[in-house]
């Protein structure tokens, strides 16, 4: 009977205890600390979300930005690239040894060339250098050595390396065309010229423009030699 007892008074001392228990967690859970601590941590989750939407909308400004301005600056190179200054480059060796292979050259619109100034200008669907030798109405003449001469002076020619009498089939003397300009390439024993009936002479409205400056590569910029 005393064992019965004693079990019996320990069930409810235990079921006291958790009683109690039960109690003191409710009580946590309740209280005011409780729902400070909740309420502190939703605003931290916040203000992190927070910080991530901002971060990620800076970041999509600043790339919008970039991208745009390298969209307008891209734009404006293109621009001013077909209309003031076009940018070429060399192929073939028919200018050298004024211009070189691979060389990037910039050149200016206009209309007004002069004798032995370098021009561009479009042939079959390619862009040509070459060096302004004899303007319309002018008379070109050249011997056997190479010699040029332009209404019966010799010109004066310190750009070339070595003169050749080179590719040519018209007949001398030759008398330029009116709207047209006699052309030849500084490397006279393989350069294609006006020389030869299959360039000719060449019109105002196939000029690209003056040949000015090279701007590649860095060790070799300068203005082109046009005399």
């Amino acid at each position: 009977m005393k064992k019965k007892a004693e079990k019996k008074e320990n069930k409810k001392h235990d079921k006291k205890e958790k009683n109690s228990s039960d109690e003191q967690i409710r009580s946590v859970v309740e209280s005011d600390d409780s729902n400070k601590y909740s309420e502190e941590l939703g605003i931290k989750e916040l203000r992190q979300e927070l910080r991530r939407v901002k971060y990620n909308n800076k970041f999509a400004s600043t790339l919008y930005n970039t991208v745009g301005t390298l969209l307008v600056v891209a734009a404006l190179a293109v621009l001013v690239s077909n209309l003031w200054l076009p940018v070429l480059q060399v192929t073939g060796t028919s200018m050298s040894p004024t211009l070189k292979e691979g060389q990037v050259l910039v050149a200016s619109k206009g209309s007004n060339f002069k004798t032995g100034e370098v021009i561009a200008f479009y042939y079959n669907n390619k862009i040509l250098v070459k060096r302004v030798i004899a303007m319309p109405g002018d008379w070109v003449n050249i011997s056997e050595d190479g010699t040029v001469y332009v209404n019966d002076i010799a010109i004066d020619e310190p750009y070339l390396k070595e003169k050749a009498f080179g590719d040519c089939n018209i007949e001398l003397p030759y008398q330029v065309p009116e709207s047209k300009i006699f052309v030849m390439g500084d490397n006279r024993s393989v350069s294609l010229d006006s020389r030869n009936t299959a360039i000719g002479c060449i019109s105002e409205e196939q000029v690209v423009g003056k040949v000015e400056f090279k701007i590649w590569p860095a060790d070799e910029i300068g203005a082109v030699n046009t005399n």
